[in-house]
């Protein structure tokens, strides 16, 4: 059986597991082609500038993994093959890890991050490492090592942050599926703005170590896939505990038996009782966020033709009081990043030595707040302590609601505005510090969400709804996003980067 027999865009795990037993692809033949992908659309054509470098190993793990299949005709794990584009925020001893920074563009790792250890058991193949704003500090896609990442959708806009290269990538069939980070929403603003699904995990599920931090007990790697059954397929090798990150002791809370690939069921919307937060939409008469309210309207409608029972309206009380009071990116972000430093060789020591040096991108204004107003040491810092308890506040007020109304699960569109153009960030119309983002209700209330693509707006721009569960219910969460995705099929490939003819 000849390669061209294989359709590389929009391929899954599933897909490729069954090319390679039918012997229609190689791992090595896929790694090559996605590379091809990755010259002609990341390279040059639109040139979304979403991957930092290639893997030179890729080719030779292919190989390897092809020759145990030829011994044995067996896989030797769930993603024997699979070609996985990783956040360069995950540190790798395979090649350099830059963390966004130009000051690390030749920093080596002494040991993969567990994340990448996970995959490379599974029989993953890291293909390549993507770009990220510096220490994935922004919502947009603008990092000092290489600049600016495009929107495969509509190149003259922004593909979301931090994952932003991921997000682009992924979207763009440049690998099968990837790794983001996500602190604040950087898995789901990127899978909104890119029609990717992105998932973001109950904080200790997935291992932290080796991953830069944010505010270290919100972060947490997670899938960025083109379906959800993907998604799925990496949670069951993400999640886990490990040693080396004591808040993975909370996977002894998991709520799951077996496999979350076993948790789809198209029918998991029917009967569900799914809260439409209103109090997290934009105002419709702003011109950039009402092309959002009318697809997240469409999708609601899809919902309740699924059989799920909507409560309109649900209003999530002082809403904009808990995200300020629960924010502590600018208290906590500084001193998280130093230690990470601190623990390691590196070529620059403290994020005051970037500042300084201007070894970071000019756009990044939360980078800039946490250095200039970010304190070392918080011991004694009473404010980071209230936001800290304000955040469980937060979501008991969250679980209130759940518990008032008898909620499965809450619904609200992932972002309240359409991609910025670059040129509406470059003028400052929009900054991180400000940005309309609904992300940030399951972060700082340490929820799991997942983002789902939820259609296209009139002008052809992906729109993103968000379903958030109780903490540690990530099936859930997982069956509401399967059962919508199965009810609507809204991901399409971008038609910026079509199919290479062989």
């Amino acid at each position: 059986m000849s390669t061209t027999e294989f359709q590389l865009e929009e391929t899954t795990v599933d897909d490729i597991h069954r090319a390679f037993e039918a012997g229609a692809i190689t791992s090595h033949e896929l790694v090559q082609q996605y590379l091809e992908r990755i010259e002609a659309y990341d390279k040059d054509g639109p040139a979304l500038n979403s991957i930092i470098l290639v893997n030179e190993q890729a080719t030779t793990r292919a190989d390897e993994l092809d020759a145990k299949f030829d011994d044995t005709g067996e896989f030797v794990g769930p993603l024997h093959g699979i070609p996985v584009l990783v956040k360069d925020a995950l540190e790798t001893t395979d090649m350099p890890t830059s963390f966004g920074s130009e000051a690390f563009a030749d920093y080596i790792a002494e040991h993969d991050a567990t994340v990448i250890r996970n995959l490379r058991e599974a029989g993953a193949v890291i293909l390549a490492k993507t770009n990220l704003p510096d220490w994935a500090t922004s919502w947009f896609g603008f990092s000092s090592i290489t600049g600016r990442t495009k929107n495969p959708y509509a190149t003259d806009r922004d593909p979301g942050g931090s994952s932003s290269g991921t997000g682009a990538a992924v979207a763009a069939n440049l690998g099968a599926i990837g790794i983001g980070t996500d602190c604040g929403g950087s898995i789901r603003v990127p899978a909104s703005f890119d029609n990717l699904v992105g998932f973001r995990v109950t904080p200790g599920l997935i291992s932290r170590e080796g991953v830069n931090p944010l505010v270290s007990h919100q972060d947490t790697a997670g899938p960025m896939t083109r379906t959800v059954r993907d998604t799925a397929r990496l949670l069951d090798v993400l999640i886990g505990y490990d040693p080396d990150d004591p808040l993975t002791a909370v996977t002894e809370l998991e709520s799951i038996h077996g496999s979350y690939v076993d948790q789809l069921m198209p029918d998991a919307l029917r009967d569900a009782h799914i809260g439409v937060v209103r109090n997290a939409f934009g105002d419709s008469e702003n011109p950039n966020a009402a092309p959002v309210n009318d697809v997240i309207e469409n999708a609601l409608i899809a919902m309740r033709n699924s059989g799920a029972n909507l409560i309109d309206p649900i209003e999530l009380p002082n809403l904009d009081d808990h995200l300020a009071h629960t924010m502590l990116y600018v208290l906590q972000s500084k001193r998280d990043i130093n230690g990470f430093l601190a623990q390691r060789d590196v070529p620059v020591e403290t994020v005051d030595e970037l500042y300084e040096t201007d070894q970071y991108h000019e756009l990044l204004d939360l980078f800039i707040a946490f250095v200039e107003d970010g304190p070392d040491d918080l011991e004694n810092e009473v404010e980071y302590w209230r936001s800290r308890t304000a955040q469980y506040t937060f979501q008991q007020e969250i679980l209130n609601v759940f518990a008032e109304h008898d909620l499965d699960a809450l619904v609200y569109p992932d972002v309240q505005v359409i991609p910025p153009l670059e040129s509406e960030i470059r003028e400052g119309k929009y900054e991180t510090m400000t940005f309309p983002t609904n992300t940030l209700i399951s972060s700082q209330s340490l929820c799991p969400a997942m983002s789902v693509p939820a259609g296209f707006t009139d002008d052809g721009l992906p729109v993103g709804i968000e379903f958030l569960g109780r903490p540690y219910d990530e099936p859930t969460v997982l069956g509401f996003g399967y059962s919508f995705e199965q009810a609507t099929h809204h991901r399409r490939a971008p038609e910026t980067t079509p199919s290479l003819s062989k």
